[in-house]
C-alpha cells in the first residue's frame, strides 16, 4: 500500500506576511486620501447649508418687518399721522442709506479728486387736501 502526500506549495511564511502588510499599507493610504476628500466634501456641504440657512433667516426677518409695516400703513386712513410717519420714516431711511454710501465713497476718493456729491436733501412732504363734496 502506497501512501501519497500532497506537496504543499512553496509558501514562505515571511513572503505571505510581507504581501499582507503591503496590501494593508495600500488600503490604509487609499482610506486616508478618501477620508480627506470626504471631509472636504462634507465641509463644503455644511458651509452651503449654513449659508442657505442664514439667507433664509435674513429674508424671513426682512420680509416680515417690511410686509407688516406696509400692511399696517395700508390699513390706516390716508390722513392718519401714523401712516404719514411710516411713509416719511421709510423715505428718511432711504435718504440715510444714500448719504452713507456717498460718505463711504468719499472716504476712498483720492485727495486731489473732486469732492463727493453732497447727501440728498430731505424730500418734500406730500400734502393731500380733500374737498368736501355737496351730497
Amino acid at each position: 500500500m502506497a501512501t501519497t502526500t500532497a506537496d504543499a506549495p512553496d509558501a514562505n511564511p515571511l513572503s505571505i506576511l510581507g504581501d499582507a502588510l503591503e496590501a494593508a499599507a495600500e488600503s490604509i493610504g487609499d482610506a486616508s486620501s478618501n477620508a480627506s476628500e470626504s471631509a472636504k466634501a462634507a465641509a463644503r456641504k455644511v458651509k452651503s447649508g449654513v449659508s442657505t440657512g442664514a439667507y433664509h433667516a435674513a429674508y424671513g426677518v426682512s420680509f416680515g418687518v417690511v410686509f407688516s409695516a406696509v400692511f399696517l400703513k395700508e390699513l390706516l386712513p390716508q390722513d392718519n399721522v401714523v401712516r404719514r410717519g411710516l411713509e416719511e420714516g421709510a423715505e428718511a431711511a432711504f435718504d440715510a442709506v444714500a448719504a452713507r454710501r456717498a460718505a463711504a465713497g468719499a472716504d476712498y476718493a483720492a485727495e486731489d479728486e473732486e469732492p463727493a456729491a453732497e447727501p440728498a436733501k430731505p424730500r418734500a412732504r406730500k400734502v393731500v387736501i380733500k374737498k368736501k363734496t355737496a351730497g
